[in-house]
């Protein structure tokens, strides 16, 4: 198997199946080189369909988490030169391919009895590619909602094919994963894409939902496209690997590589999402405002409602880069209005001391207060994501009420709420850097053979990702973790937390936190105000 071998040290493997991982096990082997063991094979399911999972393990804890091969499913495929090696921008690249031995570790931070743990495939160009640059015909696709930097990820694809491996038929598929069998595709060059990384959106267009796995396929196979490169969500990711599943069903030569997009910063394994920096750049100018706002009038609050259905990283990062606000919620963090140490008691307190306060709030966070009416319980839009109210709004006009109706003080509050305005803006300088290291460690992949893989950064280093380390689970802010603990030493705001609430986040099956049911549970209509568990303060 030509993807895991390696032609210099790793020469001895074991491919075993992805039960879930032990990285405790020690995998020994006499007479193995560099502590791997022998190899073997041993079929098993990948959780992203029928394909068998590729893990290596070696000695003192060793595993690989390997990506799908062409060659894995196609036997005895032609190689190529890589034609980088001719390409003279790298002329001074002291080594210009990426050695096959060469693998990321997930977690850096170990002991010295630690196992090795987990590690990715490192990306980059590889010596040998399995497509000749005249046979390439390549799509992109983008779905989902917007994000900053979409863009450049779209022409680095098509400079990075053009440029460097010297491919020039690429396609743009209009209108996310329906436009492949409904809408019609756009030629894309590097003239074309010359200037778009200035432009925020997309100009392939995006939607949600239209996944067809059949009719994708169907169209892929019958216009020739044989590399696929598609820009989304997890939700996006999902779909890419069902379509991997399918084409490696039908046996195709074609590389299907996903870039994951999500403006908040979701998606596990990687360090971040593109977009994200712009997105808390752009964030941070919101509470800025806030703050101007706040700071001017008598007893006034600004209140900045940011992205974050499930993961409060925007608001929490935009929080600590501004240093101007003094509450930040969040979904992982629930929190409670009434009573000794509630939201309301905070907020008054802080307002006798300042003046003035900013609020900042995630639009997943609080959706336990609200009454069962007031939630989209089943509802969902066509990418799948639960349908959320607006508690921001809603938290907003709880606390002007609650002033109202203890008469004590007049307060002033003004709602800004950016989403869109953040979406819709061009990446920033570091997010162009990320796109672009993105968008051609992808297509070295793609080129190289790699199928069935997300490109990501890990630990500082761009690596291949299997589809099913990324649709597993979500991305969320660790509130035991000293970034959350610096954010309260920055806020100066409670943790509005009793012990008992603390949940174990290194456990990967998330299971909702105590106080959330009881709040549901104590829900009674739409405009009566959830009282927070019981009175007591155990």
């Amino acid at each position: 198997m030509e993807p895991v071998h390696s032609n210099s040290s790793i020469s001895a493997l074991k491919l075993r199946g992805l039960d879930r991982l032990n990285s405790n096990s020690k995998a020994v082997a006499p007479g193995s080189r560099n502590g791997l063991v022998k190899l073997s094979l041993r079929a098993a399911m990948s959780p992203s369909g029928d394909s068998p999972a590729k893990v290596v393990t070696g000695d003192a804890g060793y595993v690989l988490e390997d990506v799908p091969h062409l060659s894995d499913y196609i036997p005895d495929l032609p190689t190529y030169s890589n034609p980088l090696q001719d390409n003279p921008a790298y002329s001074v690249v002291k080594q210009y391919f990426v050695d096959d031995d060469d693998t990321v570790q997930q977690k850096i931070v170990v002991h010295k009895d630690s196992p090795r743990g987990v590690h990715f495939r490192r990306a980059g160009p590889r010596q040998r590619v399995y497509f000749e640059p005249d046979d390439v015909r390549a799509c992109i696709v983008t779905c989902g909602g917007l994000c900053p930097g979409v863009n450049t990820v779209i022409r680095e694809i098509v400079c990075g094919l053009y440029h460097m491996y010297g491919v020039s038929r690429v396609l743009g598929i209009e209108g996310g994963y329906k436009g492949f069998y409904s809408r019609n595709t756009i030629p894309l060059t590097p003239k074309v894409v010359n200037d778009i990384h200035k432009r925020g959106g997309t100009i392939l267009g995006t939607s949600r939902g239209g996944h067809d796995t059949t009719k994708i396929v169907n169209c892929i196979q019958d216009r020739g496209i044989n590399q696929v490169y598609i820009i989304g969500g997890d939700g996006t990711q999902k779909g890419a690997s069902v379509i991997y599943e399918e084409i490696r069903r039908r046996g195709l030569k074609v590389a299907v590589a996903g870039i994951p997009k999500t403006i908040d910063n979701d998606i596990p394994v990687i360090d971040k999402s593109f977009g994200f920096d712009t997105a808390v750049e752009e964030a941070q100018r919101a509470i800025n405002a806030a703050h101007v706002e706040a700071d001017s009038f008598e007893n006034c609050i600004g209140f900045v409602k940011l992205m974050g259905r499930y993961s409060g990283f925007i608001a929490m990062y935009a929080t600590l880069a501004s240093r101007d606000a003094d509450c930040c919620l969040i979904p992982e963090s629930p929190f409670y209005l009434e009573g000794p140490g509630g939201l309301f008691e905070f907020v008054e307190k802080r307002l006798k001391d300042n003046g003035h306060m900013v609020i900042v709030m995630a639009e997943g966070a609080g959706q336990e207060l609200l009454s069962e009416s007031l939630r989209s319980t089943d509802q969902q839009d066509a990418s799948g994501n639960k349908l959320l109210p607006d508690v921001g709004f809603w938290l907003s006009q709880k606390i002007k009420d609650h002033f109202s109706s203890q008469k004590k003080m007049k307060i002033n509050l003004k709602y800004i709420d950016p989403t869109y305005m953040i979406r819709a803006v061009p990446s920033n300088a570091s997010d162009n850097v990320y796109c672009t290291l993105l968008a051609q460690s992808a297509v070295h992949g793609a080129m190289a053979g790699y199928t069935g893989f997300t490109v990501g950064s890990v630990n500082g280093r761009n690596a291949y990702i299997p589809f099913y380390r990324i649709i597993e689970r979500q991305n969320k802010v660790v509130i035991t973790d000293r970034m959350w603990a610096r954010l309260l030493s920055s806020t100066n705001q409670p943790s509005f937390l009793r012990g008992k609430y603390i949940v174990d986040h290194d456990n990967e099956e998330e299971e909702k936190p105590q106080t959330q049911q009881q709040l549901e549970n104590s829900c009674s209509d739409d405009n009566k105000l959830v009282k927070k568990a019981e009175t007591s303060t155990t």
